[in-house]
């Protein structure tokens, strides 16, 4: 839903031409962004209505704004927990990361199955059991096969608090999530 500081506000208020493309497979979620998500004049915001699980749907949409040819940033933040095992979620991370031009980056938060005293997988349990939609958090090994093949940005996949904090406090808030951010060079064998 939108909010202050959207991915397009942030990246367009450094550089004015930049192209960001959002994806949701929710009706209502993609009806506000178009009221609400304009653009910079120089730049180019767009929405496609598609899942994550149809990647091949989103990159040719996407191909629409994008210059797949220079460097792109996929964000996939809080969203690949949402995404069960045997819905293959390695492989659809592989799929985008393939299209993307050496110099990309890829930016991944996810629930954490293995921080703390196992809150978020028993609070995930509980959800499970209530919700249609099924979260799966996985322990910061599995989260880091989703960056296999790419070079982890300093300090690594470390806890969302971690990621480059402003300050040693704001180091040690509460959170349950992994962060990362990999930059795709070449493809590593």
């Amino acid at each position: 839903m939108p909010a202050s500081s959207n991915i397009h506000e942030v990246a367009q208020s450094v550089a004015p031409e930049a192209r960001v493309v959002y994806v949701d497979h929710d009706p209502i979620v993609l009806c506000h962004a178009r009221a609400l998500l304009i653009s910079a004049p120089e730049g180019r915001t767009d929405f496609i209505e598609a899942d994550l699980r149809q990647p091949l749907a989103i990159l040719s949409g996407a191909v629409r704004t994008l210059d797949f040819g220079r460097p792109v940033a996929v964000i996939l933040t809080a969203i690949l927990h949402l995404i069960q095992d045997d819905e293959e979620p390695y492989q659809l991370v592989r799929q985008l990361v393939g299209a993307l031009a050496p110099g990309s980056y890829v930016v991944i938060s996810h629930a954490a199955g293995d921080i703390g005293n196992g809150d978020m997988a028993s609070m995930a349990s509980r959800l499970n059991e209530l919700m249609a939609q099924q979260t799966v958090p996985r322990a910061r090994e599995q989260v880091a096969g989703f960056f296999a093949r790419l070079d982890l940005v300093e300090p690594g996949l470390v806890r969302v608090p971690e990621w480059r904090p402003a300050t040693a406090i704001d180091a040690k808030g509460p959170a349950q999530m992994w962060a990362g951010v990999a930059l795709k060079l070449a493809l590593k064998p």
